[in-house]
């Protein structure tokens, strides 16, 4: 009995979801695996960004240079930025951002290097009342490391 247990808990784990994270660790969300095409037509959202919407993911970055010293909420991006994206066009900003949302109530200073963001995972199109940004993926930090 305790071998067919292993073999369907092995057999489990090898037909899980891709970036399916195991044991309530966080999936590693990648910037190159947000989107599988982009076109003329649109962005078309990965099968990965997909299947981890509403779960906990960990994603590496940089913080886009933000508006103000204290901050509950910024823009993720791949490589640092030199100007605040919040300060040019639309069509300045590279199109694999993510906006992360800070916790109510708890504000952040801004990071020069690398951070690496924890947090619930969502995805498609929503506009923020407050300041007008329209974001594709967002985060919901509950952690910000500085790396």
């Amino acid at each position: 009995m305790k071998r067919v247990f292993s073999f369907l808990f092995a057999l489990a784990l090898l037909l899980a979801p891709a970036g399916q994270a195991q044991s309530g660790t966080p999936a590693v969300m990648k910037f190159s695996e947000l989107y599988s095409n982009v076109t003329v037509r649109g962005i078309e959202f990965s099968p990965k960004l997909t299947g981890l919407a509403g779960k906990q993911v960990t994603m590496t970055g940089f913080m886009a240079p933000p508006l103000k010293p204290k901050l509950d909420f910024f823009v993720l991006t791949k490589a640092p930025m030199s100007t605040c994206p919040f300060c040019s066009s639309a069509a300045d900003w590279p199109p694999d951002i993510v906006l992360v949302i800070m916790p109510n109530g708890k504000l952040l200073d801004p990071y020069m290097g690398a951070i690496r963001i924890t947090g619930r995972l969502e995805v498609g199109i929503k506009r923020d009342d407050e300041t007008g940004f329209v974001s594709l993926v967002r985060l919901y930090a509950d952690k910000v490391e500085d790396l």
